[in-house]
């Protein structure tokens, strides 16, 4: 169930409630099922899913909208659209297919090391600079979140490159927190198996270091090594939550290309929330294509799309 979200749910579902999904399936006919989204279904589920996730459907959006929900359809034995929507008013929608339904229009795009030079960076400027900081030769710990961490090549890729200074400078630790929206997401990331095609960006000496090769059934893939795995708190987290359970300041953010599907208000409000939650002196990795909205004056860049706290 999507925390703290619940009570939105109210204003939208002002028809019947659907209640036995078993019931809805004994119903359901494939080769007769020719229902089409209309524009005002379109309307309600866009509304619904911005209100819900910050995602904003544009209306070319709405032959997308129609082909994923379809699958939720035939998932939940649902005869149309209309019906699917009343059917996630009920409790047993909330509870049991909202997040389905979430995690089937959301986009998942991710590499590992994508946008490398951020890494370079990050491995060359920043984590020294974080490292500069610590007193009295104590033991520090580097926090970083990676927020909308898709199916965690993010995450681990990050994992490499802090494993890798943290071994030429053992007075430094670090964990890695990663988020993401999509239950299926997060469940592909834990697993942490990954086809051959996809490690290719990761550089060899990285990959023989920290991917182990599948054999007998599992040739063709690779597996990240449990000493990264570790390292990495997978969780779920809305960024439309009005708080999110972070305990300590955070020295890094990543978020990039992850907001581009929300529009500048949802926008503005995020950044705010980033801000509040890196330490003094802290870094902001975004994407190229989006800007520090809500929070310009308080950050200082040093790269295109790095920032750090003032």
């Amino acid at each position: 169930m999507l925390h703290g979200k619940m009570f939105i749910l109210r204003d939208f579902f002002e028809k019947k409630v659907v209640g036995d999904v078993g019931r809805i399936g004994s119903r359901y006919d494939d080769a007769a099922f020719r229902c089409q989204l209309s524009d005002g279904e379109f309307a309600r589920f866009s509304r619904l899913i911005h209100d819900v996730a910050g995602i904003k459907l544009p209306p070319v959006k709405k032959t997308m909208l129609d082909g994923r929900l379809r699958k939720r359809l035939r998932a939940v034995g649902a005869v149309s659209f209309a019906e699917y929507f009343d059917y996630l008013a009920s409790p047993e929608g909330q509870e049991l297919e909202l997040h389905n339904m979430l995690d089937a229009v959301s986009t998942n795009k991710t590499d590992f090391f994508r946008e490398p030079k951020h890494f370079q960076w990050l491995s060359e400027r920043v984590l020294p600079e974080i490292r500069g900081r610590a007193r009295n030769g104590r033991q520090r710990r580097i926090r970083l979140w990676s927020a909308g961490c898709s199916t965690g090549k993010e995450p681990y890729t990050l994992a490499m490159v802090l494993a890798e200074f943290c071994d030429l400078y053992q007075d430094i630790d670090y964990s890695i927190l990663a988020t993401d929206i999509s239950t299926a997401a997060l469940a592909k990331a834990r697993l942490a198996i990954y086809e051959d095609y996809k490690i290719e960006p990761v550089p060899v000496a990285l990959r023989n270091k920290y991917l182990l090769r599948g054999d007998g059934d599992r040739q063709g893939y690779h597996r990240v090594a449990p000493r990264l795995r570790r390292k990495v708190d997978f969780r779920r987290l809305n960024f439309m939550d009005a708080v999110f359970d972070i305990d300590a300041p955070l020295d890094i953010i990543f978020c990039r290309n992850v907001i581009i599907y929300f529009d500048k208000q949802t926008q503005a409000e995020l950044f705010k929330k980033f801000y509040r939650h890196l330490a003094p002196g802290g870094y902001l990795f975004i994407g190229h294509s989006e800007s520090l909205l809500g929070i310009d004056g308080k950050m200082r860049r040093i790269a295109p799309t790095i920032f750090q706290k003032k």
